[in-house]
């Protein structure tokens, strides 16, 4: 098979012969381009020898050209079919898999997983007792241990997160057939057992339903944050394929408690708590099937609106098991096309009653042996049982840890076994109906580590030398000759398997006494006029399972543009009665009160900082996941607290909560301080109707000058050379390439995948918190977050805090051809280059900063430090193995130059160059930018203007086209596509 940098297969050669068949060592390294020359540091040697690259050369790996391999990200978390990509045996950089039909995006978790590879504070070898070990002594250890508990009846039990692993279970079952008395326990930190039970009594199976949204014209959330965590997979890049504006453009209507970026992409949007909004999913049910009439208008209103549209509708719900139940019911009675029959996701497998057994046989001593896999259940355990689990697992007799990192379970346990990073790791993975995905290591294990696979295979006595053999065996016994691949290597090679020939899966079964249940319900309890609280997670910190990664911990929040921190969300209002603020102090930074979070008269979290949220709903509060870390050198800087501690019976949603103001300050590292555009049209946007209906001229005005002929295009003046056309677009444009970035806010989601992407392209570095509060934050690329009054005519500031619409906008380098910070450089470092990209000549630059204080975007960012080799910045550029995830291609800033967005030269340069010497034309969509690779719903594109063929090229002369600050006649080679909403008649009283 061939293939393209990106992984995509466009046509067929002789290596799938090759990989069909057994090949000589000197043959598959010929093929596969490995070579012992590839070795580059002593701690991380080349890729594992038997690893198939996703990109094949026919000779050995040639030093600066990637190689690209397929893989799986898998962690307590997040799932994701990914390409690693690799410079002389270093991976660097996680890109999506389009091969793949699911989960094929790579979030900012899944990208900046690949940083934790490098992390120093890795495990490096097993310890016994607290003290440093060998593995032969873990084992001997270990295995006489098993062989007296298999003697006793007491339980073996393996505790680990969501694995959906064919042939990891498979192993478990062989690892029984000599100790019988082993179980397998799964225990996510967040559960989705929830969901999971619903759905086993809806559709019959236990699994998460798969949704596909590219035909649905009416979404209904009921606080389901569907672009964010709450399905196993993002589902943004199917939600967006139906938001182009056009007639039956999508609507989406979002109620909800926490400000969500699906509620900010909504195009209606309720604030409501969470009781309410249960309250209001149960009335919408019961109107459905029963005809039952309801007090709430908009309960009429939205089920007038699903009778309409019928099966192009779809409604989400999260909470309870209840509300997922509802919704699912709803959608089979709809036949909502969304809903996909014959598919489900089995990535999550969470079992809160497993749990709450395993729990019992902890307390009662019946289990003789723990095996903890990955999972930190000391840290995530709610307040109420989490220091009863540690002095019960104290008590048992064989403890051991699987884990990459220390972290708080660690400590109460007596064998450490570390295990290698995914990146290091073989494995497959089962997440969806009929599609098996491989995990490949692209680079041998840096530390003294071991897959727990393996121990098990040498504790289980088992024939097979290694996870890898066993593996492979399985593959070529159950799945290969079932699947549209013909070989082992070839489904290496692609990452990703598909079944043929399956047993479909039925969902037709049907509950009945399910819905009459739902009848004679009344509806939800009268809660206490105590507030509510809506757990949830960030899109950088997810379960916290990542919590020692700078990358993420320093990614903004898109809705409260916050670093290193969580916080309690509150509305406006709440926190004007009980007498919170948020101010800015004389250093720039953003200052808040603390509360106590007390639950049932009992302080549970202490010092909690509070964030006054536009969009809160009245009389509910939000706390994210994931921080309150003790472990880890980043543990020092993020003042983060442990919202797990009030996770109780594993429901997101907490009720009879107060809260108590405390005399504690507390200072914000935010990025982003002002709310609004202050009046400035910087986001254009429109509704359907009127962008439908009405000229451009209406709803997206071209920007004129006024002179002494009246008013000019900006195509007509200019402040430089009268040859410039002459000159500029003759020559410049017609010859080569001249490069070109279109951003579409309709598509844009504001998840910030695009950042950590260029982070990890262009060696961004990480300043810490302090600096941020400094506002001097590195990133070459941003997403301003801004808020609307929902009351066009009215945009007072409370109308903005109480349910405001919410835009963004990716900021970078606007490349102008006409660049204001060119003129001002006194030495000339800030240059044009003939391809439209804004250059910078780093070792030219003294740090003038003229050039910043002249960009009326904002866009540069000085070196205020030296980032690396600096005690002070203690992050992966400060020790030799975190510089190996540094892009080779791109130089390293030093103090005192100013650097910023590129446009990825390096990757317009690369391209150009192959293309050359394969003597050819370059086709459209070779030219891709980190940022444009990475995005999940593909709002960035990028490309040359000169191609009158390609996509940028339309997508600049689309209507919906304009460029921001054009009015200042800089011209920028970035352009923006305006914002669409799809506000109908019927419902736009709803608010």
């Amino acid at each position: 098979m061939k293939s393209n940098k990106k992984g995509k297969i466009f046509e067929y050669n002789p290596i799938k012969n090759l990989l069909k068949g057994e090949t000589s060592r000197r043959d598959f390294l010929k093929w596969v381009g490995f070579s012992t020359a590839s070795v580059t540091l002593a701690a991380c040697k080349g890729p594992v020898i038997k690893s198939i690259p996703y990109v094949v050369k026919p000779d050995n790996i040639t030093p600066g050209i990637p190689n690209y391999y397929a893989s799986t990200m898998i962690d307590s978390f997040d799932i994701g079919s990914v390409l690693v990509k690799t410079r002389e045996g270093r991976p660097i950089k996680i890109e999506p898999n389009s091969y793949s039909e699911y989960f094929n995006t790579t979030s900012a978790r899944i990208q900046s997983s690949l940083l934790s590879l490098y992390d120093e504070e890795r495990l490096k070898n097993p310890f016994l007792k607290g003290k440093e070990s060998t593995w032969n002594k873990i084992d001997n250890y270990v295995i006489w241990h098993l062989k007296h508990l298999s003697q006793t009846k007491k339980d073996i039990i393996f505790l680990s997160h969501s694995f959906p692993s064919f042939s990891t279970k498979k192993l478990i079952q062989d690892f029984k057939k000599k100790y019988p008395n082993t179980k397998w326990i799964t225990y996510d930190p967040i559960s989705y057992s929830k969901a999971l039970d619903a759905s086993k009594e809806i559709f019959g199976i236990r699994g998460f339903p798969v949704f596909n949204l590219n035909k649905s014209e009416l979404i209904i959330s009921f606080d389901a944050d569907f672009l964010g965590d709450w399905s196993p997979e993002n589902m943004a890049k199917s939600y967006v394929q139906n938001r182009t504006p056009q007639k039956n453009m999508m609507q989406h209507i979002q109620i909800e408690s926490n400000m969500t970026i699906t509620g900010a992409n909504a195009d209606i949007r309720l604030a409501k708590k969470p009781s309410d909004i249960k309250k209001m999913l149960f009335e919408i049910f019961q109107k459905i099937f029963f005809g039952k009439n309801s007090n709430d208008k908009n309960v009429d209103k939205i089920v007038s609106l699903i009778n309409k549209m019928g099966s192009k509708s779809v409604i989400f719900a999260d909470g309870d098991q209840e509300s997922y139940e509802l919704s699912f019911l709803i959608n089979k009675k709809i036949n909502s096309h969304a809903l996909q029959k014959n598919s489900f996701f089995f990535s999550k497998e969470s079992n809160d009653d497993e749990f709450e057994n395993f729990l019992k046989n902890l307390k009662i001593g019946n289990i003789g042996g723990l095996f903890i896999h990955n999972v930190n259940p000391i840290y995530s355990l709610p307040l109420s049982i989490h220091e009863k689990v540690k002095k019960f697992i104290k008590k048992i007799p064989l403890t051991v840890s699987f884990s990459m990192n220390k972290d708080e379970t660690n400590e109460v346990m007596d064998v450490l076994a570390p295990i290698p990073h995914w990146l290091e790791s073989w494995g497959d993975t089962y997440p969806v109906s009929n599609i098996y995905t491989l995990i490949q290591p692209t680079v041998q294990r840096i530390f003294n580590t071991r897959q727990f696979q393996d121990s098990l295979i040498i504790w289980g006595g088992m024939k097979e030398k290694n996870f890898y053999e066993y593996l492979k065996k399985t593959w070529i016994k159950n799945i290969v000759p079932k699947s549209n691949v013909s070989s082992f290597n070839e489904a290496l090679f692609l990452g990703v398997v598909k079944i043929i020939n399956h047993n479909a899966i039925s969902n037709n079964y049907s509950n009945n006494n399910k819905i009459q249940e739902y009848e004679k319900k009344i509806g939800n309890k009268k809660i206490e006029k105590n507030f509510e609280l809506r757990l949830y997670t960030k899109i950088s910190m997810g379960d916290g399972s990542q919590h020692n990664n700078p990358w993420l911990q320093e990614l903004p929040d898109p809705i409260t543009r916050s670093t290193w921190d969580n916080y309690l969300t509150i509305s406006y209002f709440d926190a004007n009665k009980m007498g919170l603020r948020n101010w800015n102090s004389g250093d720039g930074s953003l200052n808040g009160n603390c509360v106590d979070l007390i639950q049932n008269d009992k302080t549970v979290i202490q010092n909690i900082p509070v964030l006054i949220q536009p969009g809160q709903a009245i009389g509910s509060i939000g706390l994210a996941f994931g921080y309150g870390q003790k472990k880890g050198k980043l543990s020092k800087i993020v003042n983060g607290k442990n919202a797990y501690r009030i996770y109780e019976n594993f429901l997101n949603i907490q009720n009879n909560i107060q809260i108590k103001k405390v005399d504690k300050i507390h200072k914000f590292a935010c990025v982003q301080l002002h709310h609004t555009t202050v009046g400035r049209n910087l986001v254009r946007e429109t509704d359907l109707d009127k962008f439908l209906n009405t000229p451009r001229e209406i709803w997206n005005e071209e920007e004129k000058i006024l002179t002494h002929k009246g008013m000019i295009s900006l195509e007509r003046i200019s402040i430089w050379s009268q040859n410039y056309k002459k000159n500029n677009k003759s020559k410049e444009k017609k010859n080569g390439h001249h490069f070109n970035l279109s951003i579409d806010l309709n598509a844009c989601i504001g998840c910030g995948a695009c950042i950590i992407a260029c982070h990890s392209e262009n060696n961004v570095p990480i300043v810490g918190k302090e600096e941020i509060e400094k506002s001097r934050d590195m990133h070459w690329l941003r997403i301003d977050r801004y808020y609307f009054s929902d009351q066009e005519k009215n945009n007072n500031e409370e109308n903005i805090y109480k349910n405001p619409k919410v835009s963004f906008q990716p900021i970078m380098c606007q490349h102008c051809d006409h660049a204001p910070c060119e003129t001002v450089c006194p030495v000339g470092a800030t240059t044009h280059g003939k391809q439209g990209q804004n250059m910078m000549v780093y070792n030219r630059c003294v740090g003038t900063r003229y050039c910043a204080n002249n960009c009326p975007y904002k866009v540069r960012r000085f070196n205020w430090f030296n980032y690396v080799n600096n005690q002070k910045f203690d992050f992966n550029m400060n020790n030799s193995l975190g510089k190996m995830v540094l892009n080779p291609d791109v130089v390293v800033r030093t103090r005192g130059v100013m650097e910023k967005c590129s446009l990825c030269i390096q990757r317009t340069q690369y391209v150009i160059g192959v293309a050359k010497k394969e003597n050819r034309e370059i086709k459209d969509k070779e030219f891709e930018t980190a940022c444009s690779i990475s995005c999940p719903t593909k709002a960035i594109t990028f490309g040359d203007t000169n191609d009158s063929t390609s996509l940028i090229s339309k997508k600049i002369k689309n209507p919906r086209s304009y460029k921001l600050l054009d009015f200042i006649g800089v011209r920028p080679n970035v352009s923006y596509q305006l914002k669409i909403r799809n506000k109908k008649n019927e419902i736009d009283k709803m608010k």
